[in-house]
């Protein structure tokens, strides 16, 4: 899964997010900025929680910038856009077929996102995107 942060007035930078890859003081922080354990957190920011969503780009342009404030992280809602990868989506479609539970409406919605996600580019299953 990939955050796209684009500012209106910069570059756009794209950061890869793993959840289970995040280090243990990234969790922490995460997790006192938005109030809520990991695990609610990951599900927030696939449900479009803006609190998780600000402090998971605070977290990920700290990496870039140590000294970054939350306080300095604002944005337009447009600015910021989460992409599920070509793997998700392959394995989404996987599980769907699996379970018996896909329509061939969604099997073809799928097929078309597959087609122009952005590949990870690494070797393995995809991970869910929500911490366990």
């Amino acid at each position: 899964m990939f955050l796209i942060y684009t500012p209106e007035d910069g570059e756009p930078q794209r950061f890869r997010y793993v959840p289970q890859k995040l280090m243990t003081a990234e969790r922490e922080a995460l997790e006192r900025r938005s109030g809520q354990d990991f695990a609610d957190f990951t599900k927030g920011v696939l449900n479009g929680n803006a609190v998780c969503r600000r402090a998971l780009l605070w977290v990920l342009l700290k990496r870039q910038h140590p000294t970054l404030r939350y306080e300095d992280v604002d944005f337009a809602w447009d600015e910021l856009e989460l992409q599920y990868s070509k793997q998700e989506y392959e394995l989404m479609r996987s599980n769907l077929i699996e379970t018996g539970t896909a329509s061939p409406e969604q099997i073809d919605a799928i097929n078309r996102e597959i087609a122009t996600a952005i590949d990870e580019e690494t070797e393995g299953k995809a991970l869910p995107p929500i911490a366990v």
